[in-house]
């Protein structure tokens, strides 16, 4: 049995989040003032939606209520997604990043902006873009080469995805 309320948190809405067939990331309370903010981010391979969210954080309310897990002091629930620019940790978070740009930080040091292309058990196919005219190269980064990573956020992706298409009709 769990002794965290973390721990317990998680046994007991772990279910309901893989019923939507989603990934359950997080669970954290953190405190605010007199009450808590329950926080609760969940993902699915193909994103989260709003309206995804507010019926997950019906059930989620709906089962605390249930239950004595948060105790007698007031909280607040908040069902949510990463957002686009959370940390890479896990395998999963990789394949879901497939085809956008990502900042790693490597174990050797030094960063290296890429695409990811490809995602296996062992690392990532990348494309890293031209510097000053030249055309993009591939990579390959182990997993363990990788410190940390995140998305990068393009606001003008569809430029790039036009410039990308360019360049390989070139070639």
């Amino acid at each position: 049995m769990s002794t965290t309320q973390s721990e317990r948190l998680r046994e007991l809405l772990a279910p309901l989040v893989s019923a939507r067939e989603l990934d359950l990331e997080e669970v954290e309370v953190t405190p605010a003032g007199k009450r808590r903010v329950l926080r609760v981010v969940v993902d699915g391979d193909q994103g989260v939606s709003l309206d995804e969210c507010a019926e997950l954080s019906r059930e989620v309310s709906q089962r605390l209520d249930d239950t004595d897990v948060m105790g007698g002091a007031p909280y607040v629930l908040e069902v949510t997604s990463p957002g686009a620019d959370r940390p890479l940790t896990r395998h999963r978070h990789y394949v879901r990043a497939t085809g956008r740009l990502i900042k790693a930080q490597l174990a050797e040091g030094g960063e290296l902006l890429a695409r990811i292309t490809a995602v296996d058990e062992e690392g990532l196919d990348l494309e890293v873009p031209g510097v000053k005219g030249r055309k993009p190269t591939t990579r390959r980064l182990a997993f363990d080469e990788i410190k940390k990573a995140r998305v990068e956020i393009e606001f003008n992706r569809k430029a790039a995805d036009k410039a990308a298409d360019e360049s390989q009709e070139e070639a």
